[in-house]
């Protein structure tokens, strides 16, 4: 296999998503791989104006993987100093950035996979053949009438140029495979981890809890819909969100004032605990055309540890067939959520299905990247 320059949506960091269960897998597979793991850039003005702590991007570092030898797996973060509208080359810049990287890592031929979308920058400056692998559709997503633009021009190029074009869900597979020949690589989970029995959460409230496990985005979780839950549950229990939350203050404090307990990002590995000790997971998702294009990890997750869900009518859950999961629109979703606490069971009944893992993903994507290598567009 060659060397990986991989353009991703998302850092390396401990709350593990696609990316990283996907090139962790490869790396463990083939002691010959090197992977160059390109995060979105820092950028401290956004930081600052958002009245956050701002600090410049980590540069170029060696990750320590367990499994893999010391110097096969780097991270390289830039750092963004303007926005857009005001360097309008910024991609262009993040690109010679990431070329000078690896000549200096001694990539000389790598696949290029890109998962960031302003990836198509490098794909336009080198002869790197590449993988665009879609997790999301963004051409579908609530952004300014200049940004939308940009995202037109470098998903039309990369899906013209990229010998492959990998897609997670369904819905993508139908929107992406209408232009041109796609895979569908959806996600998984590491069902064993999740099998695992652990104690409760120390930061977990006491009582019943319904819990959402994710990033907590406007572009996903419906906000309103979450306060509406939490005042629903008043005495019955706490609902509980459990992963990185973007809000602005006003979100934030809205949130918390009808009594949503907002966690923020926990340990890949400490995240099984808190979905084994809740009474009911919860998905208040909004229901959009964005939405629709997604594969939520979530939905594999929570069916490692086989709890009650209840959902919103979005993709994935609502075509599950599981009996465990009550899907339901916004207008019921608060009270369902209020009857299904305190549950009737406790983990680990319930978690016994077959569930997708990571290994069965790591697998297609190695034939996609062979594929890719070879240079062959499909």
């Amino acid at each position: 296999m060659t060397d990986l320059v991989v353009l991703s949506l998302e850092a390396w960091d401990q709350v593990w998503r696609r990316n990283q269960h996907l090139v962790a897998g490869l790396l463990r597979d083939d002691p010959d791989l090197r992977v160059l793991f390109v995060e979105p850039a820092a950028d401290p003005l956004y930081e600052l104006v958002s009245r956050r702590r701002p600090r410049a991007g980590r540069g170029l570092r060696s990750l320590v993987l367990d499994g893999v030898a010391p110097e096969r797996l780097w991270a390289f973060q830039p750092t963004k100093l303007l926005p857009r509208r005001l360097a309008r080359n910024h991609d262009v810049r993040a690109a010679r950035a990431v070329r000078r990287v690896a000549r200096r890592l001694g990539f000389r031929a790598p696949l290029l996979w890109v998962n960031d979308p302003a990836g198509a920058a490098l794909l336009e400056l080198t002869d790197w053949p590449a993988l665009y692998d879609i997790t999301d559709d963004w051409l579908e997503a609530e952004r300014t009438p200049a940004e939308h633009a940009r995202l037109v021009r470098d998903e039309a190029l990369l899906m013209d140029r990229a010998a492959e074009v990998v897609v997670c869900s369904p819905g993508l597979a139908r929107t992406k495979g209408a232009r041109r020949p796609v895979t569908l690589v959806p996600n998984a989970v590491d069902v064993a981890a999740y099998r695992i029995p652990r104690g409760r959460p120390s930061d977990l409230p006491a009582g019943p809890v319904a819990l959402y496990l994710g990033t907590v985005h406007p572009d996903r979780v419906d906000l309103d819909l979450c306060v509406a839950t939490a005042t629903a549950l008043r005495d019955r229990g706490r609902l509980v969100l459990v992963g990185p939350a973007p809000l602005g203050p006003g979100d934030a404090a809205r949130l918390a004032g009808t009594g949503v307990v907002l966690l923020g990002p926990r340990h890949r590995d400490d995240v099984p605990a808190y979905l084994q000790h809740a009474d009911v997971l919860v998905v208040p998702h909004v229901v959009t055309p964005f939405t629709d294009s997604l594969d939520p990890i979530k939905l594999y997750e929570y069916r490692a540890v086989g709890r009650p869900v209840v959902s919103t009518p979005v993709a994935g859950f609502r075509d599950s067939g599981d009996p465990r999961v009550t899907v339901i629109d916004a207008a019921g979703f608060p009270d369902a959520v209020a009857r299904a606490l305190p549950a009737s069971s406790r983990f680990p009944e319930g978690a016994d299905e077959a569930v997708p893992t990571w290994a069965d993903r790591v697998a297609q994507m190695r034939e996609v990247i062979a594929r890719a290598g070879r240079g062959s567009l499909r």
